[in-house]
């Protein structure tokens, strides 16, 4: 179907936290051609009101829009969450609106598998430890050609266990078929639907097989915690645990007491429960590897999400509105706003 994105309409789009997406090393120039656009670095909840009180569109990352905001927005015909996951609007109350609620699928999938294995090898390698070590000037006092303090570990021939195999679950298996690694998934999905080098198994079977295990699941009932003091002792204690997830899939006090113990050997983490944390007990386990939830944000990774932001909103003003996460509502013609001048 032929777009057509040259009807000049005014609105006003107010972007709510838009640092973390573009600190200044991108640009939003694409976006602004489509109506005023106020950008704000950061938004606190008292403040959404007056700052967002007569736009027609919406940009969000983590301020939550909620009924009682959704209520108080006189002109609002849409809301953009500038992430995958879009917990943080009402969408149930923006639906009874007539609200379009739209999100940024897909666009970190690279950036984050990468990661998966930027934390493996971190384990499997220790490339950071050896190289701080040698500024130290360790290897200029060593009496061999080499040295080495912890073991080294080849990834070819381990099986990796991975828990969700939505796009970035089964980027990682790619990467990891192609590095030797044999592949376990628990997944929805059936056998006959999958490549013929991952294998469906149950979970139970994927703790207690996988040399490493890799966390790609929504949080809900059935997955929230599921990393606890039970799961962790069917892992093997040389088990690598990743989550590139959700904080909330493990459980943080019984993950720290496990690590301590040595029950497995590493956990490494781009996701907190709370961020940023207050008094996390993984922040302090020598045997845990966190990083500040930057897996998505490789500067790849945030022009394709503001690419896709500012495509989701010509989509609407076209009529053709895509990636809607709360249902089919009417989409914004040509009509619904004045034209740029009126």
């Amino acid at each position: 179907m032929q777009k057509n994105f040259n009807v000049i309409i005014y609105m006003k789009i107010v972007v709510l936290d838009g640092y973390t997406t573009n600190p200044g090393d991108v640009s939003w120039d694409e976006l602004k051609k489509i109506g005023e656009t106020v950008i704000y670095e950061r938004t606190s909840p008292e403040d959404v009101v007056e700052r967002a009180k007569d736009a027609e569109i919406i940009l969000t990352n983590k301020v939550c829009i909620t009924e009682t905001l959704i209520k108080q927005f006189k002109k609002l015909k849409y809301i953009g969450v500038l992430a995958t996951g879009y917990n943080v609007v009402d969408l149930e109350a923006a639906r009874k609106r007539g609200i379009l609620v739209t999100n940024i699928p897909a666009y970190s999938t690279e950036s984050v598998a990468q990661m998966v294995f930027a934390h493996l090898f971190n384990v499997t390698n220790n490339v950071n430890h050896y190289a701080s070590e040698n500024r130290k000037g360790r290897w200029n006092k060593s009496k061999d050609f080499c040295y080495w303090d912890d073991e080294l570990t080849e990834i070819n021939k381990k099986t990796i266990g991975i828990v969700g195999l939505g796009n970035i679950g089964r980027r990682v298996a790619e990467i990891a078929h192609a590095f030797g690694m044999t592949v376990i998934a628990e997944t929805s999905k059936s056998q006959d639907d999958l490549p013929i080098y991952i294998y469906k198994v149950t979970r139970e079977q994927l703790f207690a097989k996988s040399d490493v295990i890799t966390l790609h699941c929504p949080l809900n009932r059935n997955t929230e915690k599921m990393i606890n003091k039970t799961s962790l002792s069917k892992m093997k204690r040389k088990a690598i645990l990743i989550n590139t997830g959700r904080g909330k899939l493990v459980d943080d006090d019984e993950l720290a007491e496990a690590l301590d113990k040595s029950t497995i050997k590493a956990y490494c983490a781009d996701v907190l429960t709370d961020e940023p944390p207050v008094d996390n007990p993984l922040l302090r386990s020598p045997n845990a590897y966190i990083t500040p939830h930057i897996a998505w944000a490789t500067r790849e990774a945030r022009e394709r999400l503001i690419r896709t932001a500012t495509e989701n909103i010509r989509c609407f003003v076209d009529g053709h509105p895509q990636n809607v996460v709360n249902g089919k509502l009417t989409s914004l013609t040509p009509h619904s706003l004045p034209h740029m001048g009126e």
